[in-house]
């Protein structure tokens, strides 16, 4: 008997292939991942490429501007501002991309699970994402960690229940259009079970619209982390999370306005490259777009 995992569908085959020839088109794409391969390359070498490590302090060199020592000034307690960025850096893509992947794992499961066997299940399933998406993201985000207290864990926690609605409607909505198709027919008439069928022929063929609303989750969730972190929610000093030190930084902002630039900057950069690369991944992988 022929497993059913053999059975794919027909468009499935050079969905990634095309869609890698439409992204290297797409110059505003390619730069949008070169700046995110950039930031991931520093969170990686961080040790490396830091001079001085993030919670170090030097009490002989204080509010010093940008200079050949200290490249990008040093906060009030003279540490080096750029050592906390490139640290800082680790845990803004780790947040990002946990919570998206928490996110993205349970919303396609609840989607996938509503969009197959639709009724009752789909009814229920879906008014819950419904409640959840009325309520703006950032204040279930910080309602969530007022529960559960502030933490690097915790925020990811935050931050990924409250786009996990997302996942949900996108999946739910790829699962309907291919529930019916021949090739999902054929895997039940062989005999393969329902979970068999969710997780090997229908997940897969909704891989497109899930990796678009990913990449550009990541970017949300990296936002929300530092907003929850500015409002003293997030993690907690000397951590030197970007969004903590754009709080640290707003009280000096005349006198040292570099402590709440850099932060800023970095931001604005790692958003921006997120966004610029999953708006080129949403062209290259949106049939509607292809000549």
């Amino acid at each position: 008997m022929t497993h059913a995992t053999s059975v794919q569908h027909p468009k499935a085959k050079n969905l990634f292939a095309d869609a890698w020839h439409g992204l290297i088109k797409n110059k505003m794409a390619v730069v949008g991942a070169c700046v995110l391969l950039f930031f991931i390359f520093v969170a990686i070498f961080a040790d490396f490429i830091a001079p001085y490590p993030a919670d170090a302090q030097n009490w002989d060199h204080i509010m010093e501007p940008p200079s050949s020592q200290f490249l990008l000034g040093t906060d009030s307690y003279g540490r080096c501002v750029f050592s906390r960025i490139v640290y800082g850096s680790r845990i803004s893509l780790l947040v990002g991309f946990v919570a998206v992947a928490f996110s993205a794992i349970g919303g396609g499961i609840i989607g996938a699970c509503a969009g197959y066997f639709r009724g009752r299940l789909d009814n229920v399933l879906m008014r819950l994402m419904d409640v959840l998406l009325a309520i703006p993201s950032i204040l279930l985000a910080i309602a969530i960690v007022n529960i559960l207290g502030p933490s690097l864990l915790n925020v990811m926690i935050a931050v990924g229940l409250s786009t996990m609605p997302s996942f949900a409607r996108i999946v739910r909505a790829a699962v309907l259009s291919i529930r019916d198709s021949e090739f999902i027919e054929a895997a039940v008439a062989i005999g393969d079970s329902t979970p068999a069928i969710i997780l090997h022929n229908i997940l897969p063929n909704c891989m497109a619209p899930i990796i678009v609303q990913a990449t550009l989750g990541v970017a949300s969730a990296i936002l929300s982390a530092a907003g929850l972190s500015f409002l003293g929610l997030g993690l907690q000093p000397p951590s030197p999370e970007w969004g903590a030190m754009l709080s640290e930084g707003r009280a000096y902002i005349y006198n040292a306005p570099w402590l709440t630039i850099c932060p800023g900057v970095s931001i604005v950069l790692i958003v921006l490259s997120l966004n610029l690369f999953g708006d080129g991944l949403r062209d290259a992988l949106d049939p509607k777009l292809k000549q």
